[in-house]
């Protein structure tokens, strides 16, 4: 199992076009990540590990149990964010 090339694959695919969109997030079933990594299961560890090796790349992994989902961890800077007031008010 090599963690990383299958990271360089996930970031470069980020950037390809198919489904009808140039590029950008995409998911991906458990059964081709698997075969990707060359495993017949895919434990917490691995997903932990392909998750840091993909943030060291500049893009998030999301583990939806059936499929993965890879963004980019640009898309997250424009969020709003939460401070203690924003709860005080809200919650």
């Amino acid at each position: 199992m090599d963690i990383e090339r299958v990271a360089d694959q996930l970031a470069a695919l980020y950037a390809r076009g198919f489904g009808g969109k140039p590029s950008g997030r995409y998911r991906m079933p458990q059964k081709i990540l698997r075969d990707m990594l060359g495993r017949r299961r895919l434990y917490e560890a691995d997903m932990a590990a392909l998750g840091r090796a993909l943030f060291e790349r500049g893009f998030v992994l999301v583990d939806m149990d059936s499929f993965i989902v890879v963004l980019s961890a640009n898309s997250f800077v424009n969020y709003r964010r939460v401070n203690q007031e924003s709860l005080d008010a809200h919650l």
